[in-house]
């Protein structure tokens, strides 16, 4: 009965507008009673309605109340707060069915603000002054309210699980260390995981990369969007103009130039924005895997880290963008040129140049063009016959009798001088340019690049640019035996997958395509170069370390 009516005292002097303890009460006329502010503020608030209400009752007074001191209710707070009562807390303190309860708390439990991974127990503000205060507990992990403290207890032995098994990937105790554990591999549970946690921030970097590259990519991409519509927009109003001043004679040239641009503005811009909403879902699915991985490293309980981090889904396989380039599509040009001088030599000069128009049109790439191929059936069909020019190789290569083998020794070979020799870099290019469908294969080993290049690239000189996809006169495959990457004007793209001793080249000199293959039935596509090749492009190897060597396979 005591402990009731120190309950009901409690709840008698508390404010019900700021749930604290009554500071200078007073009452008002239908017995309700504040502190003297908290009425006046109300109150205050109310001047301009003229009536005056009780916060809790609602009952409402013509005049303003006034207001005198409560000294029976003034007096009992002072006595209360000499036993050292207090308010009762606000319901917004007590746990409900989601939180995590004081486990010392009585009778209605409030919320707890940190459990203890020593103690296996949650307390709330009052409760927890011990672990603050006293140094008894000053090595006790405090972590922030968690309903699973019983899982770091060893159902076996009742003992909190501090140990990490390395064998069976499992949390133990002391005791079981002793027992079914012994002899296996182990590690605290704070060490691993400290371990897990630094793979973790090695997986958000890579992962925030990816991000970066990927928003990158689809700026590019939307970039790319424009300029094609740009392009497209220009060459279709210039063409409506010209084709206007022919009017009937005109009309059927003036509508398929227009069917023919807009078909290719409608084929490139899908598929760019197909490649743009696979990045972009990319970037979603990263941020939330981002997320996932953060929230798990702020786990402060080392067992709980280590129970759910063997669950995450690990990342799907990213999305290849290939080389987005944004470039001046000047393909609808040639069109425009071609139609003004239609416009000029009128009717029987229609005829030849309109052949001339199809085609410009249909030798870009922007427009519909052959498919390329898929099989090494289909490839086979575009095989060439490449050898290698003595005179372009650095004196350190060896060439084969029929000159399709090039490999780096460990001393000068006996070439005379030539201005078209590579002087400082292990460099060699064919004889045979290259234009139109070429389709050709390099088998090699050690360390090479397979590269094409424009005839004027530099020779001669020290500095980088000599080297084959390091300037903007060549492109190239760089590997060894561990990974592979693909290089053009100094910018790298790493690529994934497996690795292969052979590799298929497939060049679409007209169509601006430089593809790369990994040789199977089907073709497994590595990398492919979009451009405008403005030259005759030239076969080249380029070799890393003496012994290293490459060749230029004899297609049937």
């Amino acid at each position: 009965m005591a402990q009731k009516g120190v309950k009901l005292d409690r709840e008698a002097i508390c404010c019900s507008i700021c749930l604290d303890l009554l500071k200078d009460p007073v009452t008002v006329p239908c017995g309700h009673s504040y502190c003297m502010n908290c009425i006046k503020n109300h109150w205050d608030k109310e001047d301009e309605k003229t009536i005056y209400s009780c916060p809790q009752c609602r009952q409402t007074y013509a005049t303003r109340p006034v207001l005198g001191k409560n000294t029976v209710l003034a007096d009992l707070v002072e006595e209360l707060k000499k036993t050292g009562l207090q308010a009762a807390p606000a319901d917004h303190c007590y746990a409900g069915p989601e939180d995590v309860a004081c486990d010392v708390c009585t009778g209605r439990k409030l919320k707890a603000c940190k459990s203890c991974l020593q103690c296996l127990a949650s307390y709330c503000e009052n409760h927890l002054q011990p672990h603050i205060e006293s140094p008894a507990f000053e090595k006790h992990k405090l972590v922030e309210p968690s309903k699973k403290l019983q899982e770091n207890v060893c159902s076996r032995h009742d003992e909190v699980m501090k140990i990490f098994c390395l064998t069976d990937k499992k949390s133990i105790c002391y005791l079981c260390l002793m027992d079914e554990h012994k002899g296996h591999d182990t590690v605290s549970a704070a060490a691993e995981r400290t371990k897990r946690h630094r793979e973790i921030k090695v997986s958000r970097q890579n992962i925030q990369q990816r991000i970066q590259d990927r928003e990158k990519d689809v700026k590019l991409l939307q970039q790319k969007v424009e300029a094609i519509s740009g392009s497209a927009d220009e060459a279709v109003d210039h063409s409506e103009k010209i084709f206007t001043e022919l009017i009937g004679l005109m009309e059927k040239s003036r509508s398929d130039v227009k069917q023919q641009v807009r078909s290719l503005q409608k084929t490139e811009e899908g598929e760019v924005r197909e490649l743009q909403e696979k990045l972009e879902q990319e970037i979603t699915e990263l941020k939330g895997k981002d997320a996932e991985l953060e929230k798990l490293s702020h786990t402060e309980d080392h067992n709980q880290f280590l129970h759910d981090y063997p669950s995450l889904s690990p990342l799907s396989e990213s999305t290849h963008s290939s080389s987005i380039d944004i470039r001046s599509l000047r393909y609808f040009e040639d069109v425009t040129a071609a139609v003004s001088a239609i416009r000029d030599k009128l009717q029987d000069v229609l005829r030849e140049k309109w052949t001339n128009i199809s085609q410009t049109v249909t030798e870009e790439d922007v427009l519909l063009s052959e498919p390329e191929p898929k099989t090494r059936a289909e490839f086979l069909k575009y095989s060439c016959d490449i050898t290698l020019h003595p005179n372009t190789a650095h004196k350190w290569l060896l060439l084969s009798k029929r000159n399709r083998k090039a490999t780096l020794m460990f001393k000068k070979q006996s070439y005379a001088n030539h201005p078209d020799r590579f002087i400082d870099y292990w460099q060699v290019l064919s004889k045979e340019s290259l234009t139109g469908r070429c389709y050709w294969e390099v088998k090699w080993r050690g360390g090479v690049y397979v590269a094409v290049a424009y005839k004027n690239i530099s020779r001669a000189e020290s500095s980088i640019e000599c080297v084959f996809g390091h300037n903007d006169k060549s492109w190239a495959l760089d590997c060894d035996n561990s990974s592979y990457n693909f290089w053009y004007n100094n910018v790298k793209t790493h690529a994934s997958g497996p690795l292969s001793s052979r590799f298929g080249v497939y060049l679409d000199h007209s169509a601006g395509t430089l593809s790369f293959y990994n040789i199977t039935d089907t073709m497994t596509l590595l990398h492919r170069f979009r451009t405008k090749f403005t030259e005759p492009l030239y076969a080249g190897l380029g070799f890393y370390y003496p012994g290293d060597n490459a060749e230029f396979c004899k297609l049937k």
